[in-house]
């Protein structure tokens, strides 16, 4: 019997296959501490290599005492500015300050001070991220944190709370883009392998940090809150609990998975089930965090678009910084596939790369602004009443990012598809038939994906990255609905319910004889 194809996931690693250059960059990888960036005059100053033995720090001491001892000083920083503001505008804050919207009534976003970080050539950045990644120094061993420099570069690593997540792995999806695809180049960023099971521990890692930081300043924060349809406070309170930080959680009643719910009551988050939708649970969340000292952890504030920005870099890194055609991201409160173009147009100002990727919002279609606005040619934004969907966490339908995500899309030549519910639950189903086990929203993502494909946008030959923002065991319940055929008015093509058979030796052979010859037939 012929073999079937099978999948392979892709080997991580991050060092690159080329050598650096000899007379600049060494090909001896330098360690955090000899990388630490100074205030040099020399725009092209590099760290110097060292033969010097590493050894183990004292038996008494743990990683963050070694990263105090070895702590320095440099020039970077970064401001909260409005978001998009005209060059002119004189307007910004210190991120210590307390606040999430400008004079005017609109979004924040955080600028780098880009000047002193061109001081450094883009190798220069590409090897100091690069000899960071697998490590445990504190606090580098985590994918946002390697950044650190181009995320909250003023923070003191002693108030960094991190559980090391990102490195998440980009998988090859061989056997999925070649049998339902024609694809031969198509990869899954997994950000869902990550701590609480979700994308939104690469932002919650810098908010909170933050949050931990003003309290060691004496500033009035009691607690963090967050509205949220179930990833949000399964990250929030996993990190507030890891600092000793109260964390409030408005969850809009019979909206998410058990799965999901269950994490923020484990970590000891004070949970509220409000009945209400997702919109109604933010619209609470503002007022009260306008009136009691419980700092906003939605990604209305801009801190978390920071972190979340780092999957786009890690995903050049992961590419030996070469730069993929298309990224597709799952669109919800819209502040992801915003956080994707920074990640990815930083790289590009600072000489790491050349260009940007064609990025690409997929929205469920029963929560669908973003992409009822670009099908109207972005004319005046409306917000929708979001419908149920199982693509629950993107079920939101007054995105609060709905101005950064248009930016990121018209600057990158970008594109907004949707996907119904049967599309992105047979797209779910073909994905794990594969090898994965993804989450519905990634079954959105992959949804767009087959649409641009099959009108040929997109090319059998292009390197495309679909963003896998969930991991799939939070979401078990969708699954077993789905190969139970117990989903009212949906086919479920691709269901694989178990097969029920007697107790005896010779069903049981008829039944596997039926299946391996219907599998024979297909090799």
């Amino acid at each position: 019997m012929a073999a079937c194809s099978m999948f392979r996931t892709s080997y991580f690693s991050l060092q690159p296959h080329h050598p650096l250059t000899p007379h600049r960059f060494p090909t001896t990888h330098f360690t955090p501490i000899e990388a630490t960036i100074s205030s040099s005059s020399d725009p092209t100053a590099t760290a110097p290599p060292s033969n010097k033995l590493k050894h183990r720090r004292p038996a008494d001491e743990n990683i963050r005492d070694e990263a105090r001892r070895h702590s320095s000083s440099h020039n970077f920083s970064a401001t909260y500015v409005p978001f998009n503001a005209d060059p002119t505008s004189t307007e910004s804050y210190s991120l210590d300050e307390i606040v999430y919207r400008s004079r005017s009534g609109g979004l924040l976003d955080v600028q780098h001070d880009m000047e002193a970080l061109k001081k450094f050539d883009g190798q220069y950045w590409k090897s100091l991220f690069d000899s960071r990644v697998g490590k445990t120094t504190w606090p580098f061993g985590s994918g946002v944190w390697s950044k650190k420099e181009w995320v909250l570069p003023e923070i003191d690593s002693d108030d960094i709370v991190s559980a090391f997540e990102g490195n998440s792995n980009l998988f090859w999806a061989e056997r999925y883009g070649k049998q339902f695809l024609g694809m031969h180049d198509l990869w899954v960023k997994h950000c869902g392998i990550s701590h609480t099971g979700s994308f939104k521990d690469l932002g919650m890692t810098v908010l909170v940090s933050q949050v931990n930081r003003l309290r060691k300043m004496n500033r009035p924060v009691v607690g963090v809150g967050c509205a949220s349809t179930g990833d949000t406070s399964a990250a929030l309170s996993a990190y507030c609990a890891a600092a000793g930080i109260p964390s409030i959680v408005f969850l809009p009643a019979n909206r998410i998975s058990i799965a999901q719910l269950v994490q923020p009551i484990a970590n000891g988050a004070f949970v509220l089930s409000i009945d209400t939708d997702f919109d109604g649970c933010m619209q609470l969340i503002r007022e009260v965090t306008a009136e009691l000292p419980i700092y906003l952890a939605n990604s209305l504030n801009s801190l978390r678009l920071e972190g979340q920005k780092t999957a786009a870099i890690e995903i050049l890194q992961q590419f030996d910084w070469e730069v993929p055609d298309w990224v597709i991201v799952p669109g919800g409160n819209l502040g992801n596939i915003y956080a994707f173009y920074k990640g990815f147009h930083m790289c590009k100002e600072l000489g790491l790369v050349d260009r940007i990727p064609r990025l690409v919002c997929a929205q469920a279609a029963n929560a669908n602004p973003l992409y009822l606005h670009f099908k109207s040619s972005w004319k005046d934004f409306k917000p929708v009443k979001a419908g149920t969907t199982f693509a629950s966490a993107i079920q939101i339908g007054d995105p609060v990012s709905i101005d950064r995500a248009v930016f990121a899309l018209k600057n990158s030549n970008g594109i907004v598809e949707e996907a119904t519910e049967e599309e992105l639950m047979d797209a779910m189903a073909q994905a794990d038939s594969t090898g994965m086990f993804i989450c519905p929203h990634t079954g959105v993502a992959l949804t767009a994906l087959i649409k641009l494909r099959n009108s040929g946008v997109i090319k059998p030959t292009d390197r495309t990255v679909v963003v896998s923002t969930a991991h799939g065991l939070k979401f078990t319940q969708s699954k077993i609905d789905y190969h139970s055929k117990e989903i009212k008015d949906m086919a479920c093509r691709y269901a694989n319910p178990p097969v029920q058979v007697k107790a005896d030796f010779g069903s049981v052979m008829d039944v596997l004889k039926k299946y391996l010859l219907s599998k024979d037939s297909k090799c």
